[in-house]
């Protein structure tokens, strides 16, 4: 018997620890931009609610409360660009765990292909292989011939390059994957981190015509409102894939919590913590770039999102060296696909004096 563990890779994080061992002796310590983890405090008014509901002794609903679905369908529309109706959103345990299980719950096996992006979340390919199914690597839809395909994922904007995908872009894919009866899905989770560009959600009419046939959308919670600690995320879109998604998951127990939902509601309903955290992310953001590209490194895409997509034209693992000596830890773009072999990942995810750390030792070193 082959078990699971034995099927998939080794966990990529380990990797870091020499780096990190480097960075950590530096005189002022190291400066952690490796993993894109919230560090600034969560809202008030979803540690309020997350409170008023802390007396839950009843399981929760699997499909989640229907102030859950409601604000969440409010917030598609204003901030999506799109009409979702209740029924057709479903609360998630967090975006990692539908990622990782939602081939397996789709119920694809080895006969079906999963197509991935050439510079992906590794959970995508995690996810393929716990279902049995053959993955294929390719940001093009012509590069894949004549072979079914079951499922595509896209991912705008992208972890880890921070890069946009027009409409165009995403309405081709749509349309290619409806001539095939294949179903599109959309990991939107930094959509709400705009810098240079304006993400587009799959579910947005101009992608694709006002049907949500063969389409979801993930989002989480976990970066626009600092509840990476809560687990609290959603899928939403094609009414017939969520109600099967649902079915899988009340046989499987995947429930989000009761306080977990009402902190959910709490904070898809308020849109001002939103725009104060974007704005703390931008004010990092500025500062980083501009001490990179003093340095000599170069950054691409990172349009949007928590990361800056950076080259200084060598292994990335030479770059992940020359910055541990800086006492500067990021990750490294190999973890992303082959494609990365020469960038590494910068996260936006530390605290101001931490980013002001990193700027003045990057300016030392340039």
């Amino acid at each position: 018997m082959t078990r699971l563990a034995d099927r998939l890779p080794d966990f990529p994080w380990d990797r870091l620890a020499p780096y990190r061992a480097i960075a950590a002796q530096h005189p002022d310590g190291i400066v952690d931009l490796s993993v894109g983890t919230p560090v600034d405090p969560v809202p008030q008014v979803v540690r309020d609610a997350l409170d008023a509901a802390s007396d839950s002794p009843g399981y929760p609903l699997t499909a989640g409360t229907l102030a859950l679905r409601q604000a969440a369908s409010a917030w598609a529309a204003r901030t999506l660009h799109a009409s979702v109706d209740p029924d057709a959103i479903l609360p998630t345990i967090g975006s990692k765990e539908l990622v990782a299980l939602l081939p397996t719950l789709l119920g694809l096996g080895p006969e079906d292909v999963v197509v991935i992006p050439e510079l992906a979340y590794p959970t995508y390919d995690v996810g393929a292989q716990v279902a049995g199914c053959q993955v294929v690597v390719s940001d093009s839809t012509h590069s894949l011939g004549p072979q079914r395909v079951s499922l595509v994922w896209v991912n705008s904007p992208s972890n880890p390059t921070g890069r946009v995908l027009p409409v165009e872009h995403l309405a081709k894919v749509v349309a290619w994957a409806r001539e095939r009866d294949a179903i599109v899905v959309s990991d939107e989770c930094y959509l709400e981190l705009a810098w240079d560009a304006v993400p587009v959600s799959i579910l947005d009419e101009r992608v694709c015509g006002g049907s949500f046939e063969n389409l979801l959308a993930v989002h989480s919670l976990s970066k626009r409102s600092n509840l990476a600690g809560y687990r609290a995320g959603l899928v939403l879109g094609d009414g017939q894939l969520v109600r099967s998604l649902l079915e899988a998951r009340k046989n499987l127990g995947l429930m989000v919590p009761q306080p977990v939902q009402a902190a959910a509601t709490a904070a898809l309903s308020d849109d001002l913590h939103v725009v104060e955290q974007r704005h703390r992310y931008s004010r990092r953001r500025d500062h980083l770039l501009s001490a990179l590209l003093d340095a000599g490194l170069s950054v691409e895409h990172s349009e949007a999102g928590l990361y800056l997509w950076v080259t200084r034209d060598e292994s990335c693992w030479d770059t992940m060296g020359w910055l541990a000596e800086q006492g500067i830890l990021v990750a490294p773009g190999e973890f992303y696909g082959v494609a990365g072999a020469r960038h590494v990942r910068v996260a936006l995810t530390a605290t101001d004096e931490r980013i002001a750390t990193a700027v003045r030792r990057l300016a030392r070193a340039a």
